[in-house]
This record gives C-alpha cells, structure tokens and sequence, in this order.
C-alpha cells in the first residue's frame, strides 16, 4: 500500500490544512467489497477504505451521502468523511474520522428506531434520488431525480436490477415473472409520502455501536426514497429487534399494510446479491417475484 498510503497521507493533510506525515496502516475489517485499514497521523486515528476497481466517483457518492445522514440531525452517529479520492486504481480511497467500538447502551435498539425515523423525516422537494449516481455494494446505483416514487424504484433500482439478473444467467421464465412485477408495482406501492433520507443498504454489519454505546450508522448508498425501502432490506437478512421498529413508530407511524410490502423491496437487494455472488439469491428473487404473480 506504499504508493495508496502516501496519497492518504497528503489528502488527509490538505483536507486539515497540515503537512502530510508518513502513515502505517493497520489491517481493518473491510467487508466484501472494499478493504480497509486504521492509521494515526495528526494526533488522531483514522479510518481509511479503498478498492483497485472502485467506481466511477464511488467515494464521492458515499462521502455525500456521509454527510447528508450527519446534516439529518437524527442523533445517530454517523463518521465524518474527511477527504477521497477517486482517481482510479491503486489512488480510489475513503478517509472518514474512525469511531471506536463499545458494548451497547440498554437502550439501544430504541435510540437505534427513533434516529431512523427523524432520519427519514429528513425530505427534499427536488423528488426522488440523490446529488449523485453511487453504488450499493459493488453495484452502480443510478439516482437521477423522478417525480414519482414508482417511477424510480421501476426505472432506478428494480428495472436495472432485472436486467443484471438476465446478464447473470438467471432462466427466462423467472425473468418473465420478475418484469411482470416490475410492470405491475402501481398496484402495490404509491406515492403516499414524500422522500425521505434512507441509508439504503441498511443490514446489520452497516451499524455499529460506538465506545458509549449508541447507534451509528457505516457504509451507506443514501438517497431520497419511500422510507419502507429501509425497512426492507432492514428485514432481509435479520439483526433488529422488534424494539427497534416499536421505538421507530413511536416517533414516525407506518402507513397500515407495512410489513406485506416489504418483499418487494427485500426483492432489490436480493438481485443485488444474485448480480454480486450468484448462487441461491437468483432463485430467491424468483420466489418472490412468484408469490406476487395471482
């Protein structure tokens, strides 16, 4: 990392207006798709993410969304994104303030819910999207502006995701039962709601708890959207407890019939994961796309 490591240095040092200092990184879990590292320079220990095949400005789209969760003012904790850079491989990285790792509060999952519903109280009148295209996982995540809440998620998210499925492989039949679904979403989801703020990938590895114990939120692929898109892919894999979703309505009501439309927004991140890692995901998407087609 010698050459990516003296990048981090002077960005870090431009971006706090100091002289760069030589940096040794220290290995951190980075997840699936981007490694990490810690380092300490200016007094302070930071948090650094990189990948050899980032996307076409990856980490500027997450840095915007870093700070469009920190402006929500929802009381969690969300890292500050100090500097990137997207110049290409070996020189795309992420440096964000590190937050260090603690037990969690007693309340926890209530401060985790009530954050999550002034997050996604946070609106924009400009529509559906986000300032910039970005990425969920390695997969680019188109966000130009719409007007109509199913207009984007058929046109921004399920729409291509069906298409990557057919570049995947997955069989014809289980493609036409998906673009049916894809057709039909008038009748199952609307415009009832204005944008909101959503993490949008978030599972349980994209929260942590920091040293005192409250909720913060990692990683996010943020944009304006209907805030049941959270809760779906909140359900997907599990890890939030029934206490979370209870504190999250104390603060911010669901519209009745929740929980029997979140299939339908499980069904993009589980094409996600079909177009990143093969496997049973595709059948899964399927399945879904199956119980929708009476």
């Amino acid at each position: 990392m010698n050459d990516r490591a003296a990048a981090v240095a002077e960005a870090l040092a431009n971006a706090l207006g100091e002289r760069p200092v030589a940096i040794t990184p220290r290995a951190a879990g980075g997840g699936s798709i981007n490694a990490a590292a810690t380092f300490d320079a200016h007094g302070r220990t930071w948090f650094v993410k990189w990948n050899d095949h980032a996307l076409p400005r990856q980490f500027e789209a997450e840095a915007a969304g870093l700070e469009a969760l920190r402006a929500a003012d929802s009381g969690l904790v969300v890292p500050r994104a100090v500097a990137f850079s997207d110049a290409g491989p070996g020189r795309s990285f992420l440096i964000l303030e590190h937050l260090e790792t603690g037990p969690r509060r007693d309340d926890f999952d209530e401060l985790l819910g009530r954050g999550l519903a002034r997050l996604h109280a946070c609106t924009d009148e400009r529509g559906f999207g986000f300032d910039l295209d970005g990425a969920c996982g390695a997969t680019p995540q188109a966000n130009g502006r719409l007007d109509r809440w199913v207009d984007f998620y058929r046109r921004r998210r399920l729409g291509p995701q069906v298409e990557l499925a057919r570049a995947r492989g997955l069989p014809a039949d289980g493609l036409r039962l998906l673009e049916r679904l894809v057709d039909r979403l008038e009748e199952w989801i609307d415009d009832d709601e204005p944008p909101a703020l959503i993490h949008g990938d978030l599972w349980s590895g994209n929260h942590l708890s920091t040293a005192d114990g409250r909720p913060a939120l990692i990683d996010p692929a943020a944009s304006f959207s209907h805030r049941e898109a959270e809760l779906g892919m909140m359900t997907l894999f599990g890890g939030f407890s029934p206490r979370v979703f209870a504190a999250y309505e104390e603060v911010r009501p669901l519209r009745a019939g929740w929980r029997e439309r979140l299939d339908l927004y499980a069904l993009y991140h589980v094409l996600n994961h079909f177009h990143l890692f093969g496997g049973s995901y595709g059948a899964d998407a399927v399945a879904i796309a199956e119980a929708r087609s009476g």
